[in-house]
């Protein structure tokens, strides 16, 4: 298991908020750390510390006021660790080329492909074309209904008829070199992981998977790792001591790094 940073920026300022709060209209979302410090700070943490693969996520839409303020603060970051990051929100083949020059590692992209409720493959070899496969994160975060998680489009805010299942992994796989999955029903909240949703992802082999969503205790890094027999990355928002949160991210690493038992 690697430990992923990760530097989620809205209305220009880095911040962790509750996934499923977030709204365009008025730029809404509920907060729960708002950062001091620019995402170039962070972004130096994270090279000083020889942490790759972490992520920036723009949370705001390009028709917001903010947005520009948003993308400024992501490509601070960006320059200040070439290599080292991967970024989404709002990606397309019209701009991505802008952050791979920026020095993102990869590009994140979900809305761009699934489009109303379904996946688009012309769009997804769009993108493969324009960036290629090995600098493609697909996100494929989800929500939860019924017995099963669906893929959420546009900062999480539309369900599609995607159902996140191993299947979908093994067709989607050939198209990009990562996943990065929120559980948006628990991001933010730091209640607890989502052990179904671990567990199969746990069984997915091909590609590195991110998880993140709902780690709020050490002992929830180990049961991650437990119930996807150490096979899934994680991302740490809220619960961190870098946004206000009660573990230490040297900890987090060093449980990361240790070998499941």
């Amino acid at each position: 298991m690697e430990f992923r940073p990760c530097i989620d920026i809205h209305n220009g300022k880095v911040k962790q908020i509750v996934g499923a709060s977030l709204k365009d209209q008025e730029n809404f979302a509920k907060e729960n750390f708002i950062s001091t410090k620019d995402a170039e700070y962070y972004a130096d943490l994270y090279k000083s510390e020889g942490i790759s693969g972490g992520h920036i996520i723009l949370l705001n839409g390009a028709e917001s006021e903010y947005f520009e303020a948003t993308r400024e603060q992501a490509v601070k970051a960006l320059q200040a660790y070439p290599g080292g990051l991967q970024v989404g929100g709002g990606i397309r083949p019209e701009n991505a080329s802008f952050y791979l020059d920026a020095g993102a590692s990869h590009v994140i992209v979900t809305s761009y492909v699934f489009q109303n409720g379904r996946i688009l493959y012309d769009k997804l070899d769009e993108m493969v074309k324009c960036v290629g496969k090995d600098h493609l994160v697909l996100d494929v975060s989800c929500k939860k209904r019924d017995d099963d998680y669906f893929v959420v489009t546009d900062r999480w805010q539309n369900m599609t008829r995607e159902k996140v299942t191993l299947q979908l992994l093994h067709e989607l796989a050939s198209y990009c070199d990562e996943f990065l999955i929120h559980a948006v029903d628990v991001e933010g909240k730091a209640n607890g992981i989502e052990k179904t949703l671990a567990v199969m992802l746990g069984e997915f082999c091909e590609l590195p998977v991110t998880y993140a969503g709902g780690v709020h205790s050490y002992e929830d890094i180990r049961l991650l790792k437990t119930l996807s027999e150490d096979r899934l990355n994680v991302t740490i928002g809220s619960a961190l001591d870098l946004f206000g949160g009660e573990l230490s991210w040297k900890q987090v690493m060093k449980l990361c790094n240790e070998t499941c038992t």
